[in-house]
């Protein structure tokens, strides 16, 4: 695991260097290199993708229709939250036509390489195949509270609430209404109970994934914290996640200075 504390301090534990897939934290990644396509002018929120009246924007924000998995929607866009991964698969495949390469080399080329993630590769499905380590995603968590590679009025796009009327579900921890999500990153809001810290702000942000692996930016404490592992989140996540996820804000805290 590793935090980034006010001071941009990274602090690490465990094994930096071993590489785990890395599951829906993926989605971050997928993002932020939707996003520098979108500022590169590659594609567009706008631009339409999937079912009628499915753009970027709705794919971003799991507003698109999509069940989970499978290529059929379930419904129009913008009608409730419904957390998918063939959404962000059809967002990766468009975004790399639309570049001209797949998004395997399109994620590298835009995200891995710019920021030195050496150990960081997509090997399968853009919403839950990315492999890592600590090492690469402290760097990438870096770049999450201070974008060099996006401009900020576009991290604060991304990081606003999306289509903020729909209610959904969070696989693994229940329905809310309102659902609250940004483009990629789920918001935390005043979802209860949630994997984040209880007494973290509402504006917390981030993505957990279904390997045991999480990672958050808290933008009023700027604190942010990744940890991956190979140990099923509905094992344990929910179990120790949210007190542990307070810790790291009750020592950020009491270290300020």
């Amino acid at each position: 695991m590793a935090v980034i504390d006010r001071h941009g301090d990274i602090h690490t534990h465990g094994d930096t260097g071993r590489r785990v897939r890395i599951a829906s934290v993926s989605k971050l990644f997928t993002a932020w290199a939707t996003m520098i396509a979108v500022e590169e002018g590659t594609t567009s929120l706008s631009q339409p993708v999937g079912q009628e009246g499915c753009t970027v924007r709705h794919l971003l924000a799991h507003a698109g229709g999509y069940p989970f998995d499978g290529v059929n929607p379930i419904t129009s866009p913008a009608r409730k939250r419904i957390y998918s991964n063939t959404g962000i698969e059809l967002l990766a495949a468009h975004v790399g036509e639309r570049a001209g390469v797949d998004f395997a080399d399109y994620l590298h080329e835009a995200v891995c390489d710019p920021l030195g993630l050496a150990s960081t590769h997509l090997e399968g499905s853009a919403a839950k195949d990315v492999v890592s380590n600590i090492h690469d995603c402290a760097r990438f968590m870096a770049e999450l509270r201070r974008p060099r590679l996006l401009s900020r009025d576009t991290v604060r796009d991304m990081t606003n609430v999306q289509f903020p009327e729909l209610e959904g579900v969070v696989p693994g921890l229940g329905r809310f209404d309102p659902c609250p999500w940004g483009l990629g990153p789920e918001i935390r809001g005043t979802k209860a109970p949630h994997w984040t810290a209880p007494h973290g702000s509402a504006a917390t942000w981030g993505h957990f994934g279904g390997t045991g692996t999480f990672l958050w930016v808290d933008p009023v404490a700027d604190v942010a914290c990744v940890m991956l592992s190979n140990r099923e989140f509905t094992e344990w996540g929910m179990e120790y996640w949210p007190a542990f996820n307070d810790a790291v804000l009750a020592e950020a805290r009491a270290t300020r200075g």
